[in-house]
């Protein structure tokens, strides 16, 4: 059965062990990446087709008449037209679960970087504005050397004189706000609990009100951190633009780990520079790679961490998603369900 893996390289740098899909897929052929304009010929023949971010449209699907398979190393679908495939009778799989502690750890890395303000403070001890060597104390009138034991006067002189706007806070007694309550959004909120935190789950967006659970918008004004692990919609798409930037706390973070799409990217960057927002930590984008830019690469904007897609990169997580796509393949064999999607 021939069988390929179109961008084997995005899931695995040299560093994971791919033996448990080679002896379900004796043939298959891991190749490192493939462009859209190859992917056509890559699949023509293929009745297995493994991937990781790779589009597949209607047009390929319909050029690969042997195809039974498309075996997705990720959760997202939505690279693939599943309705043609549906149409087709061609099987998606994907795997789900395999990252919930690389994501949640991310971030939280995310919340605690730009609550401490890390970034701002780390830059400065780096780069620090010097100054004379020379103080004055506030009681006698001569010039005091600095104390013998403190190498560099500007250690916390500086960092007292240039404190954060918004300033470090506390996360214990504050609010977390959750949007989308799936593996990936109570492992965050757990983590915030243990932080002495008050966990807040929207309600399902375009979906009726759940006990428990409070309206998006009384989310948004109350929460002190949003972080968004729905999916990406109709419904979802552009949840949170200006209007809803500007309902949060002028001090509020938001966190997206989810998909780019679902934040107006022009909006956040607009309140991150009028500072209408405490800040933002975005792993996602609406294009990726971002070939025809984006407004949230400006490094000019104030307290954003920008990073490259990498929440669920954690090379346990990586090994992990491979070993259940070998299942999900050796289930499809014995004509079961597992992971399927379509």
């Amino acid at each position: 059965m021939e069988s390929v893996f179109l961008d084997y390289g995005t899931v695995s740098g040299g560093d994971l062990d791919p033996s448990s899909l080679m002896t379900r897929l004796a043939d298959l052929q891991l190749l490192e990446f493939t462009a859209d304009r190859d992917v056509a010929d890559r699949i023509r023949h293929a009745e297995i087709v493994l991937l990781n971010s790779v589009r597949i449209t209607r047009e390929l699907l319909a050029a690969s008449p042997r195809l039974e398979l498309l075996g997705l190393a990720a959760t997202g679908t939505d690279n693939i037209d599943l309705v043609a495939a549906r149409e087709r009778g061609i099987a998606v799989c994907n795997v789900r679960g395999y990252c919930t502690m690389s994501v949640a750890q991310h971030v939280w890395s995310m919340i605690l970087g730009l609550t401490q303000r890390l970034a701002r403070f780390a830059a400065h001890q780096m780069n620090p504005v010097r100054k004379d060597p020379v103080r004055k104390d506030p009681v006698r009138k001569d010039p005091v050397r600095k104390d013998p034991v403190r190498k560099d006067p500007d250690w916390w002189t500086t960092a007292y004189q240039s404190l954060p706007d918004p300033p470090i806070r506390e996360l214990a007694g504050r609010a977390l706000g959750i949007v989308g309550w799936g593996e990936l959004g109570r492992a965050v909120a757990r983590i915030g609990e243990a932080f002495g935190m008050h966990v807040l789950i929207a309600d399902r967006p375009g979906a009726a009100p759940q006990a428990g659970r409070i309206d998006l918008a009384e989310l948004l004004r109350t929460a002190d951190v949003v972080s968004l692990h729905c999916p990406l919609t109709d419904t979802t798409r552009g949840m949170i633009g200006a209007a809803e930037l500007g309902s949060m706390k002028s001090d509020a973070l938001l966190i997206n780990t989810a998909r780019g799409a679902l934040v107006d990217g022009h909006a956040l960057a607009a309140a991150l520079r009028a500072g209408k927002l405490g800040g933002a930590g975005i792993d996602v984008l609406p294009e990726e790679p971002p070939v025809h830019g984006d407004p949230l690469l400006d490094p000019a904007i104030p307290n954003l961490v920008l990073t490259p897609h990498i929440a669920w990169a954690a090379r346990e997580a990586r090994q992990r998603c491979l070993d259940e796509l070998a299942l999900n393949v050796e289930d499809f064999f014995r004509g079961g369900s597992r992971g399927r999607v379509v």
